[in-house]
C-alpha cells in the first residue's frame, strides 16, 4: 500500500523544499518508487512538464531527486502572481482564471477535488509520496477551505512533520506557538518536528530541543545543520539567487525585475568558474564594466517595462550597447527589447501599448494562447544544438526576426541585431545545456570552462541526502508515513 508523509513549516522559506528533495533522494536510495507532491504552490518560476503543463520549479527539483519525469499531478494548483493583489490560477497544469486574493479564498474549496485527484493518482503509481506544505499551518485565519497545509493533510489523512527554522531565530516559539494556535484535530495530524538550518555546534541546542519536546508532546526527528551547497541547486525564489561575483571572468548582470519569472536560466551561469554573475536590484546602477546584460522572463512584461524604466535601466542599457556590450533578452525580456508591446485585449491588465527599449526591430502583440512545450533547438550563430522549453504568451515579429537566434523544428525563433550585440529568444533553460552554454560563452568572451551542470546538481542532491541521513532520523520520518 502506498504511503505518504507531509513536511510543513512554521513559516515560509524555512527550507521545506530542500528538506523534501533530500528526503526524496534518501527514500529512492532505499529502493522505493517516490514522487513529490505540493497541493498548492505560489511561484512565477515554473517548469514545463512531460504532459504539456506547468508546475513549480521546486517540484521539478524534487522530481529530479526522485529520478522521475515531471507531471502536473506533482503540483496541481500553481498560483502565479501578476500584481500585488492578484494571481493567475493554474490547475493541473492549465490556466483556470486570474483572481484577486479575496476571490481566491472563495475559489479554494472547489480546488480540493483536483488536489485530491492528483494526489491519489500519484499514490496509485508509487510506493511513497512526500508532500510539501505551503506557508504555515499557524496561519489559522486561512484554515477555512485550506488546501495547502492542514486542510489537505486532514482530507487526505497524511501525517505531518513540522519544520522550524533556527537560522531566523525564535525556533522554540515557532514550533510551540504553532501548536498553541492550531485546532485539536489538526494537532493530532502532527507526528513530530525537526529543526532546520542550524549553524555551529548542534549540541548547544540540546536544552532547547528537549524543551520543545516536553512543551508540545511531539517527537523530535533531529536538528539539521545548514546545507552549505544549497546555492548550487535551482532556486524557486528570486531572493534566493546568490550573486556569484568574481574578480576575473565574464561579468554578467541580470536585471532584477519586479515580476521576474523562470529565472532558473541563471543557475548554471552562477556556477560557471569563468562567469561573475550579479542580480541587479531596484535602485542600483548597471556597472560600467558589465560584459553581458540578461533581461529575464517576467509575469507582467508591460508592468516590468515600466519598472525597468523607473530604475533608469533603459538609459543604462542604451549606454551599455554603445560601449559594445551584449544584451540577451529571454521570453518577457525578449519582448521588452522591441519597439512596442501591444496588449489590445488587456491580457496582462488594462488594454493598451507600452513602448519597448528599442534595441531590437521587433514588436510584440499579447495573445490569449499560451505556449507550453519542451523544445529542441539549434543556436544559429554557433550551430550548437540544445534543449530548452517555452512558457509564454504573445507573438513577436519584425525586421530583426530575419536574423533568428535559433531554429526550432525548421522555423526561425528569436531575433538578433545586425551587429550581434543584442539578441532575444523565447527559449528558457538554454544555459542548462552544457554544449550551448560553452558555445555562447565562447561567442561573447572567447572562453568556456566546461561545467557539467546536470551532473553537478545530481551530485549535490546525493550530498544533500547524505546530509539529511547524517543528522535526521530518516527511518523514523518514513515510518510515520501512512
Amino acid at each position: 500500500m502506498t504511503r505518504a508523509v507531509m513536511i510543513q513549516g512554521t513559516g515560509s522559506n524555512v527550507g521545506k523544499s530542500m528538506l523534501v528533495a533530500g528526503l526524496c533522494r534518501a527514500a529512492v536510495r532505499r529502493g522505493l518508487s517516490v514522487a513529490p507532491f505540493k497541493p498548492q504552490n505560489m511561484s512565477n518560476n515554473a517548469a514545463v512538464t512531460s504532459d504539456g503543463g506547468e508546475i513549480g520549479r521546486a517540484q521539478a527539483l524534487q522530481a529530479m531527486a526522485c529520478g522521475k519525469p515531471l507531471v502536473t499531478d506533482m503540483n496541481p494548483v500553481l498560483l502565479k502572481p501578476e500584481t500585488d493583489v492578484g494571481a493567475q490560477v493554474v490547475v493541473q497544469g492549465k490556466r483556470l482564471t486570474t483572481v484577486k486574493a479575496r476571490e481566491y479564498a472563495k475559489l479554494k474549496p472547489q480546488l480540493m477535488e483536483h488536489v485530491l485527484e492528483s494526489f491519489n493518482r500519484l499514490k496509485s503509481q508509487h510506493d511513497l509520496v512526500i508532500v510539501e506544505g505551503a506557508g504555515s499551518p499557524a496561519e489559522v485565519n486561512l484554515r477555512a477551505g485550506d488546501i495547502a497545509n492542514m486542510g489537505f493533510a486532514v482530507a487526505a489523512d497524511v501525517p505531518v512533520v513540522l519544520a522550524g527554522d533556527i537560522d531566523r531565530g525564535g525556533v522554540i516559539a515557532q514550533v510551540v506557538g504553532t501548536k498553541s494556535v492550531m485546532e485539536t484535530g489538526d494537532v493530532d495530524m502532527v507526528a513530530g518536528f525537526l529543526v532546520n538550518k542550524f549553524r555551529g555546534d548542534p549540541s548547544l541546542f540540546d536544552d532547547g530541543y528537549t524543551l520543545i519536546e516536553k512543551t508540545t508532546g511531539w517527537r523530535g526527528f533531529g536538528v539539521l545543520p545548514y546545507f552549505d551547497e544549497a546555492w548550487k541547486l535551482p532556486a524557486e525564489d528570486a531572493l534566493d539567487i546568490s550573486n556569484a561575483e568574481r574578480e576575473d571572468g565574464l561579468k554578467v548582470v541580470c536585471l532584477g525585475l519586479s515580476r521576474i519569472a523562470n529565472f532558473d536560466d541563471l543557475d548554471p551561469l552562477a556556477q560557471e568558474p569563468g562567469v561573475s554573475l550579479r542580480m541587479l536590484r531596484a535602485g542600483e546602477v548597471l556597472p560600467g564594466d558589465t560584459d553581458v546584460v540578461i533581461i529575464p522572463g517576467s509575469k507582467s512584461t508591460r508592468g516590468d517595462l515600466e519598472f525597468l524604466k523607473a530604475q533608469g535601466w533603459d538609459v543604462d542599457l542604451a549606454a551599455h550597447v554603445r560601449r559594445g556590450g551584449h544584451v540577451l533578452g529571454i521570453c518577457g525580456g525578449y519582448q521588452m527589447l522591441g519597439t512596442v508591446v501591444r496588449d489590445p485585449e488587456g491580457i496582462e491588465g488594462s488594454a493598451g501599448d507600452t513602448m519597448g527599449l528599442g534595441l531590437l526591430d521587433v514588436e510584440t502583440v499579447m495573445t490569449s494562447d499560451k505556449r507550453l512545450t519542451e523544445t529542441q533547438a539549434v543556436h544559429v550563430p554557433s550551430g550548437q544544438a540544445f534543449r530548452g522549453y517555452e512558457i509564454h504568451i504573445g507573438r513577436t515579429e519584425g525586421g530583426d526576426r530575419a536574423r533568428p537566434f535559433a531554429h526550432v523544428d525548421r522555423r526561425d525563433e528569436g531575433a538578433m541585431r545586425a551587429d550581434g550585440l543584442v539578441a532575444g529568444s523565447y527559449l528558457h533553460g538554454m544555459f542548462r545545456d552544457d554544449g550551448f552554454r560553452a558555445a555562447w560563452l565562447e561567442s561573447v568572451c572567447g572562453a568556456a570552462n566546461g561545467l557539467e551542470y546536470d551532473a553537478t546538481v545530481e551530485a549535490v542532491l546525493d550530498r544533500l541526502a547524505d546530509h539529511v541521513e547524517r543528522h535526521l532520523d530518516v527511518a523514523s520520518i518514513l515510518s510515520v508515513a501512512r
